[in-house]
């Protein structure tokens, strides 16, 4: 079998401090009083006695100068910009899409497809303001990137992305379940908009409910003022996620047209195509057997086809793997595999459908970081899988 390994793609707080000591004695050399002279035969004739530099010159100066140069310094290269939180820091960059893995957008989309005002952008926007796209919370009432307390869990929560386990703390179940409950927000803000009871925007009124209660809302018919700050905060971030929804387009139906398979991964960015190349830590070059498909770690992998698992278990270089036999297209055996997983939710000899979930995204066996080695054999021949998912495996 061959073996296969992918490679994957504080603030600096400047700080001195100092000690001030104070000394009893005079602070200027003119205080002091001039020593008698002795009595001379000629005219008295006074020389100006020469002074030293004063404490300002040897203490103070000194350091305001140097304090000055490391502002300076730290301007320059950028440092005092962390100094504000980014969101606070006017003109920022907006970094928090990085935060966030292209395969959550048609997540995104899902939660948000029957719903009037909240779109996958505003959604995503929602979830930024409230966490980051961050699970760090120390909050033990408030978990996941969501922010679910328990009691909002127990209403929203599901298993949605089919991995035997509902939790605020899985991404995917995070997405749908803050989607249902800002669906929900929005049909009531709708309704009262219709009967003449509240005023403006659906998706703002939506953020208000979401922030300050529906009652408040609809007893203010507006945003009320304990909202406002909330809804410009959300608003202010849709941008960047009406342009990361935009650079993830989704594929009609879940598959391409004339295309076979469906594709294992519900984004497919390919980190490592299928064809000859050089191996990441041997440099030998040799025929990389299938596709790499960049995904998070345990995000949903789901069967390409129905057919039947002909095995699943673990393997040396492929960690936990799959593979499923989906018979004969035009006279020839089709096989496709899903390596590297970090849990297997199949077993060999069970019958699956298409888009089953069969495993989760991990990194086990011969593998640097989280990702998808998907392979589409066709008698036994290994095939570019590419072609099987837009439409020229055939």
């Amino acid at each position: 079998m061959t073996k296969d390994r992918e490679d994957t793609a504080y603030p600096l707080m400047a700080g001195t401090t100092g000690n001030e000591a104070t000394r009893n004695e005079p602070a200027d050399d003119d205080t002091a009083q001039p020593e008698p002279q002795a009595p001379t035969a000629g005219p008295a004739t006074t020389e100006p006695r020469r002074r030293g530099p004063g404490p300002f010159t040897l203490i103070v100066l000194p350091g305001v100068v140097t304090l000055t140069g490391v502002l300076a310094f730290l301007s320059l290269t950028g440092v005092l910009d962390t100094a504000l939180p980014q969101d606070q820091a006017p003109g920022g960059p907006e970094s928090a899409v990085s935060n966030v893995d292209g395969s959550y957008v048609p997540w995104l989309r899902k939660a948000t497809e029957d719903c009037t005002g909240v779109t996958p952008a505003l959604l995503a926007a929602h979830i930024d303001r409230l966490s980051g796209w961050q699970d760090d919370t120390a909050s033990l009432s408030e978990q996941g990137i969501a922010r679910f307390t328990d009691a909002g869990w127990k209403t929203w929560g599901r298993d949605d992305d089919g991995n035997g386990t509902s939790s605020p703390r899985d991404v995917v179940d995070a997405i749908m379940a803050l989607g249902r409950q800002d669906c929900s927000l929005a049909e009531k803000m709708t309704a009262l908009r219709t009967e003449g009871t509240v005023n403006g925007d659906v998706a703002d009124l939506t953020l208000a409910a979401y922030a300050a209660g529906a009652d408040r809302v609809e007893k203010a018919g507006k945003v009320p003022g304990a909202a406002r700050a909330f809804v410009a905060e959300v608003k202010e971030r849709l941008p960047r996620y009406d342009a990361l929804v935009r650079k993830n387009p989704e594929q009609e139906g879940g598959r391409a047209a004339g295309a076979l398979l469906t594709p294992p991964v519900t984004t497919l960015t390919v980190t490592s195509p299928f064809g000859s190349r050089a191996h990441p830590l041997t440099g030998v070059t040799k025929l990389h057997t299938g596709v790499d498909f960049g995904a998070p770690q345990g995000a949903q992998v789901s069967a390409s086809w129905e057919g039947r698992v002909e095995f699943a278990g673990l393997t040396s270089a492929y960690g936990y793997r799959v593979v499923i036999d989906h018979g004969t297209v035009d006279g020839k055996r089709l096989e496709t595999t899903y390596s590297h997983l970090s849990a297997l939710q199949v077993t060999t000899g069970q019958g699956v459908t298409t888009g089953q979930a069969v495993g989760l995204v991990g990194s086990t066996g011969l593998s640097t970081g989280p990702h998808l080695h998907f392979e589409v054999l066709l008698d036994g021949q290994y095939t570019d899988p590419t072609a099987w998912l837009t439409g020229g495996g055939r």
